[in-house]
């Protein structure tokens, strides 16, 4: 369904076509794995469709209504269970992480706000060739960072910025031992059910997901089930699986301040400076970017089987998600197109 948005309903119809085209050339095989995308414009959904499909073994058809695991934007909800919990006195974002984590090799140097805002150097797991001795084994946020903390850092925190996934797998373990509840149950009782995100779960291979759209590998040969890993692994730089009305809402409930305060919102969503006094483009848990001049929040995601995108233009309060259930097909690049017919658009 696509509503009135745009001028006309010639106009709207234009629009649709033209989105319909930029995604199709991408996922352009209806028997192959899809996705799932929406557009919303202050708050309301001007266009919500899916292509392709969900489960290729059953010959199930992608719906909007498909759960995909979303891969690294797990690490809005991970920025932003931190700073609900400095809103509530319990952390602070400038505390160094050997107050949490008594052994952590170069603790005393790393802080809180440079685990969100990629500046800490430690290791990205990643990227250790010894990852996949641990990929399918359960471990615990404790065994997770023993795993990594003991590599040399990269650089001196603040000294740059380089994406990386072990520091948000350290804001989790800590998120754990100040709120005293598992990282699951946080983010589910502290975010998920205050949004009533009622379609958004810590992934499972175990549990049975209504709804879940299943992930894919592209071979030479053709698709294959994605790899198996275990989601204690990725934990909370990139576990949760949502869908795309969930995300809707997410990003309702940031507006509208329900989770956090404004102050508290506001350090979400600022450029922050190394060292040198040199700006980086990323906040806690998002990039901070433009599309086509204006000022954006943007987040993808990878995980084995999926990718996933989300960008906000918070100047016409423009939101636009892609999700897909194969690795082999990105929406990073069509949903900012989206965003910026749909940007155009308003400003007509």
């Amino acid at each position: 369904m696509f509503l009135l948005l745009f001028c006309s309903t010639i106009d709207a119809q234009f629009q649709e076509k033209k989105i319909d085209s930029l995604i199709t050339t991408e996922f352009n095989d209806p028997n192959g794995p899809g996705g799932a995308f929406m557009i919303a414009h202050k708050g309301k959904t001007i266009y919500r469709k899916a292509f392709g499909k969900a489960n290729l073994e059953l010959n199930v058809t992608m719906t909007p209504d498909n759960v995909f695991q979303i891969g690294s934007m797990t690490k809005q909800f991970t920025s932003v269970a931190v700073l609900m919990l400095e809103q509530q006195g319990k952390l602070n974002v400038n505390d160094l992480i050997s107050k949490y984590i008594k052994d952590y090799p170069s603790g005393d140097k790393i802080t809180i706000h440079h685990l969100l805002t990629h500046t800490s150097g430690i290791k990205d797991f990643t990227k250790m060739k010894t990852i996949s001795t641990i990929a399918q084994k359960e471990m615990k946020p404790e065994m997770m960072v023993d795993f990594f903390k003991n590599e040399p850092v990269d650089f001196a925190s603040g000294e740059k910025f380089e994406y990386n996934n072990s520091g948000y797998v350290v804001l989790g373990y800590i998120i754990e031992m100040v709120s005293g509840q598992t990282y699951e149950d946080f983010i589910k009782k502290n975010i998920f059910e205050k949004a009533g995100m009622t379609h958004s779960y810590y992934a499972t291979d175990r549990h049975v997901i209504p709804k879940r759209a299943y992930g894919y590998h592209q071979k030479e040969h053709g698709f294959v089930n994605k790899t198996v890993i275990n989601f204690s692994v990725p934990f909370s730089s990139g576990s949760l699986m949502s869908t795309v009305d969930d995300l809707l809402k997410w990003q309702k409930a940031l507006n509208q301040n329900i989770l956090l305060n404004p102050a508290e919102t506001k350090k979400a969503f600022q450029k922050y400076k190394l060292n040198s006094g040199e700006e980086f483009t990323y906040g806690y848990g998002w990039h901070l970017k433009d599309i086509n001049g204006s000022p954006d929040r943007e987040h993808g995601g990878s995980i084995f089987g999926f990718k996933s995108m989300g960008v906000y233009i918070p100047g016409e309060d423009i939101y636009v998600i892609g999700l897909s259930n194969c690795d082999c097909h990105s929406p990073t690049e069509i949903t900012r197109n989206m965003a910026k017919i749909a940007l155009q658009s308003v400003k007509k």
